[in-house]
């Protein structure tokens, strides 16, 4: 595996930096891509929501898969490298917690399939990185442009996390808030759109 660092700029115009490995094999030069479409796979914890994505992920191949989470504590890193061994060989993995829309408009159109998971961890990314929630759906609207761009398919997974309780905390309360206009938004502009329950697909558009 590899990594390099990209400097991404806010809205604002100060930088995210953001730790960038690649690994799998890699790409070639030349590449047939499939007509572009936009997948949104949204569900709870354990739905069976990733291994959705990952079988329609596997449409054409060199496939790329955008993973936003970032080993903070060992349970997290166990959970990662949990993922990585799960998706098995034919995958190039992209570890981008923030600078996904910025990979999609640099590196995306060498992929005929990407799956992007997930969301939920790219935005308390960007709120750990001191972008304000009324920024977000700026940033949520850059990424779709980006997506929209690449001549391929993207998988986009995103939790839903409006199911539950109402949380006993305003921060909590207010992520759950964010990220519900932030999906929203990805659903609206999304060909195709499903709710997983229990490893089972419910197609909402």
């Amino acid at each position: 595996m590899r990594s390099v660092r990209q400097s991404h700029q806010r809205s604002g115009g100060d930088s995210l930096s953001s730790p960038v490995a690649v690994s799998g094999p890699r790409l070639a030069q030349k590449q047939t891509h499939v007509p572009s479409k936009l997948i949104f796979v949204l569900g709870g914890a354990r739905s069976g929501k990733s291994s959705f994505a990952l079988q329609q992920g596997k449409v054409k191949s060199p496939r790329a898969f955008v993973a936003t989470g970032e080993p903070i504590d060992q349970e997290m890193a166990g959970r990662i490298q949990k993922h990585q061994r799960s998706r098995g060989r034919g995958w190039v993995t992209i570890e981008m917690p923030t600078g996904i829309s910025e990979w999609l408009a640099e590196q995306g159109s060498g992929y005929p399939s990407i799956v992007v998971d997930c969301l939920t961890l790219w935005l308390n990314n960007l709120l750990r990185n001191k972008v304000r929630p009324s920024q977000v759906p700026t940033y949520v609207r850059a990424f779709l442009r980006s997506a929209r761009a690449c001549p391929g398919q993207i998988v986009v997974v995103s939790n839903e996390l409006g199911l539950g309780l109402v949380p006993g905390d305003a921060i909590s309360r207010s992520f759950r808030d964010v990220a519900g206009r932030m999906n929203q938004l990805v659903a609206a502009e999304a060909d195709e759109v499903y709710f997983l329950v229990s490893g089972l697909p419910l197609r909402l558009k």
